[in-house]
């Protein structure tokens, strides 16, 4: 049996996009009249082919592809980010650049996460951020090159150097030397070492993605960042269909008054709860938990 050419389809998904600009799977599919099956093998191969490219961004659970250049048009998808990641990318947008260091903790997370908009620069140690578009200005930018210059040189000119080069060269008397007096040695004070850098962001980073990876092995999905500091992590999650809210803790023992706390955020979003720490609960929580759940009843005696 002959193999199909699939040429002519690749082409028309191209063709798609370059006048559509980027889009989900879901309307490619639909323009070469073919299943989502076979418009994703055509897609793979594109992509392969480096033909394509296909973003961080997930619409549901589909990614966007693109023809290279077309990355300005990835802005009308920015609405289906996260809350704590689309604050981040508007934040990036309206100013261009940030400063790392000069950012929320949940801030520096969602930049991070949102690969399509923001790209990352590491100058002596410090991180910034810039948008999209910028990005790809300096690239067009730095692709125009002037042509060198070059200068007409008058004829009489010309000659008068040729002149100069061809008259004999006057040899100088070489200056009489007078001896070098020997200066005093100068006492070298050693520098001082500069401070090594405060080690929390990139421990706060290391935690968060801890708990990430955690939770992706479970698969558990993050639905948004509701706090984030160096000692606790707090998350809307989604498990299986059920919405909760899971507070992360950044330490090996969790007492009963962090079991408190995490309770009173939970019953502020109308939402149940579990807690995740890095290490095994203490017994007296334990027993402490233990207790709640056979507690029937506190009633007080008048």
């Amino acid at each position: 049996m002959p193999t199909q050419d699939t040429t002519p389809i690749k082409d028309n998904i191209i063709a798609f996009l370059e006048s559509n600009g980027p889009s989900l799977p879901v309307h490619i599919a639909k323009h070469i009249n073919t299943n989502m099956l076979f418009a994703s093998a055509f897609l793979s191969e594109l992509l392969s082919n480096k033909k394509l490219r296909i973003t961080n961004l997930r619409v549901g659970s589909s990614p966007i592809y693109y023809i290279p250049g077309q990355e300005a048009g990835l802005e009308k998808y920015a609405q289906y980010l996260k809350s704590k990641e689309r604050e981040a990318y508007e934040l990036l947008r309206e100013k261009k650049f940030l400063k790392d260091e000069e950012q929320d903790p949940a801030i520096r997370v969602a930049l991070r996460a949102i690969k399509d908009f923001a790209f990352s620069k590491e100058d002596e140690g410090k991180i910034s951020w810039r948008y999209l578009t910028e990005i790809f200005e300096e690239k067009k930018e730095a692709q125009v090159k002037e042509e060198p210059k070059t200068e007409h040189i008058p004829a009489s000119i010309l000659q008068e150097t040729k002149e100069k080069l061809q008259e004999p060269e006057k040899i100088e008397e070489e200056p009489k030397l007078e001896p070098i007096k020997e200066k005093p040695r100068e006492t070298i004070t050693p520098k001082k070492k500069a401070a090594p850098r405060k080690p929390s962001q990139k421990k706060n980073e290391k935690f968060f993605n801890t708990i990430k990876e955690y939770l992706t092995k479970k698969g558990i999905e993050i639905e948004d960042i509701e706090s984030f500091s160096k000692d606790h992590l707090i998350l809307k999650i989604k498990r299986g269909n059920q919405e909760e809210l899971l507070v992360a803790y950044n330490k090996k023992r969790i007492t009963e008054e962090d079991i408190v706390k995490a309770n009173k955020k939970a019953l502020e979003k109308e939402l149940k709860f579990s807690i995740l720490s890095l290490g095994d609960p203490a017994k007296k929580t334990l027993n402490f938990i233990e207790a709640i759940k056979n507690l029937s009843d506190m009633e007080k005696v008048e």
